[in-house]
Parts: structure tokens; sequence; C-alpha cells
């Protein structure tokens, strides 16, 4: 766990060390911005968003990215894995595609699947991830292949850009990458970045 002492007010204190972080600067995957134009800056941002996520989850195994929040959350690594797995799904296949598809992780009856569902087991986690991947490649080619970032659809009764979801989507990943934090410090007391 965290490297803790007590402050001379006698209250716990989190102390720096690099064992518990993911990754020295160094080695960080993510770029440190310096994006040029929008495209470049919206795509690089999604992108370190999305390298975080991973980070957060590297080095559990089935049972640790299946370990729930405090009760009464259903809240895991893995659901959230699942979950950015249906996010990415419905922006860009079903809604900016217009790929009339059934939701990943989500019914009717169970509007929570994505982290209901997520168990620790190891065909639960290969089948997150396969799915995950799937749909972060979908979308890095929708948006590659997309004339601008005026391309739109009506959503609801509202026009939608590509711009918008991209903005979403980084939105997302950060509130959630938020939750992931928190989540593998109780793991295994991993923290940061």
């Amino acid at each position: 766990m965290a490297d803790v002492a007590e402050s001379a007010a006698g209250e716990n204190e989190r102390r720096f060390g690099w064992w518990d972080m993911f990754t020295r600067p160094e080695d960080d995957p993510r770029s440190d911005g310096g994006f040029k134009g929008e495209l470049a800056t919206l795509v690089g941002y999604l992108k370190d968003q999305r390298l975080t996520l991973e980070m957060k989850c590297s080095g559990l195994d089935a049972e640790g990215l299946a370990r729930r929040s405090v009760p009464p959350s259903n809240m895991s690594l893995l659901g959230l894995v699942r979950h950015m797995a249906g996010v990415e799904h419905s922006w860009f296949r079903r809604i900016l595609g217009g790929q009339d598809l059934p939701r990943l992780y989500r019914s009717e009856e169970d509007r929570d699947a994505d982290f209901n569902g997520a168990t620790g087991d190891a065909e639960c986690v290969a089948e997150a991830w396969e799915a995950w991947r799937r749909e972060v490649a979908f979308a890095e080619r929708f948006v590659t292949e997309a004339p601008s970032l005026e391309v739109s659809v009506v959503h609801e009764g509202e026009e939608l850009t590509l711009r918008e979801v991209l903005v979403h989507m980084i939105e997302e990943y950060a509130r959630h990458n938020g939750h992931a934090d928190l989540l593998r410090e109780c793991v295994d007391g991993r923290v940061g970045q």
C-alpha cells in the first residue's frame, strides 16, 4: 500500500515514492501535448486518455480487475473497460456511423450490465479487452477517414458533429480515469498519473 507517515498534526499524509506509480516520466507512453491543429489536439488527448485507462488496469489479474469499489457501487476496473467499449461502440458505430446494432453490455433488462457482468474470470477479461480494442480501432478509423470535424448526424433531434463527440469522449475517459485512480489504489496501492 501507499507510503504513509504521520504528520506533526497527528494526521496521516502520503509520501511520494516511485514504487507506487505506474511509470516514470521518461517511460510514459502518453504524450506531453504539443499537438498541432484542432484535429491532432483532439485525437492526441483522446489517445492519451485511452492509454491512461490501459495503464490503470495493467498488471492485474482477472480478480483484481473485477474487484468492486465501496458497496453498494458495482464499479470495477473491468466494468470501466466494458463501459468504455460500449461508449466507443455507441458514439462511433451506432450514432456517427449509423450502424443499426444493439448496444454492448446494455439492455432494457440491465442498463448496468457493463458493470454488473464484470466478473473475475479470464474469459470475461479477454472478451472485454477484445471489445474495447475493436471499438477503439473502429473509432480511430472513423476519425481518420472523416473529411472534417464538421461531419454531423442528427441525434435526439439535434445536430451533432464529430468534433463534439471527440470532446465528449475526452471528458468521458477523464471522468472515468478518475474513478480508475481510486479503484486501482484500493486494489494494490498504485496511484497517480
